[in-house]
C-alpha cells in the first residue's frame, strides 16, 4: 500500500499508510471528532485532503501541546469519563485510532462514540496476529510495530482480537458496516484476518 505524507508537530512528514485507509471512509466535508487524538497529525490530514471539521480529545498535555502546533481544534478532556460534553449526532464520523486497547471502558466508550456520531471508525492492533502468537508460543509478551511496547512499559490494558471485538459489537448490538486488516508490512489481508491480519479496521454504525 502507498504511504501517504502526515505531518508531526515538529511539521515535518512522515508515512502513514492508516491515514489513507481512515480517510477513504470520511466523506469530503464532513465534522469529525477524534479520541486519543495524539498531537493532532491526523486530523490535520483530513482537514488538509477532505475539508473536515472538527475536534481532538487528548489528556496528555503534550501531545495537546502538539495538537496546538498542528493547528487543531483539541479538547483536554479524559475519555474514560465519557462524552456527556457532546450531545446526541454531533459529527458525522467519530474516530477512535489504535487507542482502544489502552481504555478500561471499553463497552461505556464504544456506546458513546455512536451516540455523538452518526457512525464510527475504530483501529486496533490485533493480539491474535500470527507473530504475537508465535511470541506467546515462544514465552515472551508481543512487541511489534503495532504493538510497540515492552510489557513492562504498555499503556495498553486490553488485548483482544478481531473476532473478540466482532463478538461484542454483537452483544451491544452494533453494526459492522465494514471490516479490513493489513499484515505487518500495510498489505490487506483477506485470508484468515484474525490470524493474518496486524492492524484492523472498523466502520461502525448503530444497528437498525
Amino acid at each position: 500500500m502507498n504511504l501517504i505524507p502526515s505531518y508531526s508537530a515538529d511539521g515535518q512528514t512522515h508515512g502513514r499508510f492508516d491515514y489513507a485507509v481512515i480517510a477513504d471512509w470520511i466523506p469530503p466535508g464532513e465534522r469529525v471528532l477524534d479520541l486519543g487524538c495524539g498531537d493532532g497529525t491526523l486530523l490535520r490530514y483530513l482537514r488538509e485532503t477532505k475539508g473536515v471539521t472538527g475536534y481532538g480529545v487528548e489528556i496528555d498535555a503534550q501531545r495537546v501541546l502538539g495538537c496546538i502546533r498542528n493547528g487543531v481544534d483539541v479538547i483536554q478532556i479524559d475519555i474514560e469519563q465519557g462524552l456527556q460534553g457532546f450531545e446526541d449526532d454531533s459529527f458525522d464520523h467519530v474516530i477512535i485510532s489504535q487507542a482502544l486497547q489502552a481504555m478500561h471502558g471499553t463497552e461505556h466508550i464504544l456506546e458513546e462514540i455512536l451516540r455523538v456520531g452518526r457512525e464510527a471508525v475504530v483501529s486496533f492492533p490485533n493480539f491474535a496476529f500470527r507473530a504475537n502468537r508465535a511470541a506467546i508460543n515462544a514465552g515472551h509478551m508481543p512487541v511489534s510495530e503495532d504493538l510497540p511496547y515492552e510489557w513492562y512499559e504498555t499503556p495498553n490494558v486490553r488485548f483482544f482480537t478481531l473476532i473478540d471485538f466482532e463478538e461484542l459489537c454483537a452483544q451491544l448490538g452494533i453494526e459492522i458496516r465494514e471490516r479490513l486488516a493489513f499484515d505487518d508490512r500495510g498489505e490487506p489481508v483477506t485470508d484468515d484476518p484474525n490470524l493474518n491480519g496486524s492492524l484492523a479496521f472498523y466502520r461502525l454504525g448503530r444497528a437498525g
